[in-house]
């Protein structure tokens, strides 16, 4: 039952609303500006509403993966699994040659529905960096090393190695925004 939960988990990944979204609008996301398959560039291509519900629905399938994983009784590791598995399927999406979003929105959604309290954290970095940068991507670096630091400090790292390993593979999705937020801040 927990392989086939994580199975699940990373199929439930794979969705990618703003694949559908801009499908539904005629335009294919994969080749407009940044060709990236989430809620920031359905918007920007597209406008508010595809932003909204792209947003809404990544946000959803972290959700999803969490509260089956609850419903199911699974054990918090077995979850947090899951969990990760679901932002890798995002990311890397077996059906579009691993060629997905770059998770923000599902780490949301996971986040708020793993534990409301460590994603407070998440909020606060990232708002802190963001007043200080004004640049949003740096404030999101801000808010995973504090909700990291969050995990380490609360003595749950071993359950939440695979949220770390997501969130690495976020921040590699990530790095040419920060390299050019870091530039851009020079």
């Amino acid at each position: 039952m927990i392989g086939l939960y994580w199975l699940l988990s990373y199929g439930i990944g794979n969705f990618m609303t703003a694949y559908f979204v801009g499908k539904g609008y005629g335009v294919n996301l994969q080749v407009e500006r940044s060709k990236n398959l989430g809620a920031r560039n359905a918007g920007s291509v597209i406008g508010k509403a595809a932003f909204l519900w792209t947003l809404l629905g990544d946000l959803l399938k972290g959700v999803v993966v969490v509260g089956v994983g609850r419903l199911w009784h699974f054990e918090e590791w077995v979850v947090v699994v899951g969990a990760g598995l679901v932002i890798i399927g995002h990311l890397y999406p077996l059906w579009l040659k691993f060629n997905g979003g770059k998770g923000v929105a599902t780490f949301i959604g996971v986040g708020l529905a793993l534990s409301p309290n460590l994603f407070a954290m998440m909020i606060v970095g990232t708002a802190l960096v963001l007043a200080v940068t004004r640049s949003l991507t740096l404030g999101m670096v801000g808010g995973l090393i504090l909700y990291v630091g969050t995990i380490v400090l609360t003595g749950h790292l071993l359950v939440y190695i695979p949220m770390i390993i997501a969130i690495i593979c976020m921040l590699i999705k990530h790095s040419s925004n920060i390299k050019e937020s870091l530039e851009r801040g020079k």
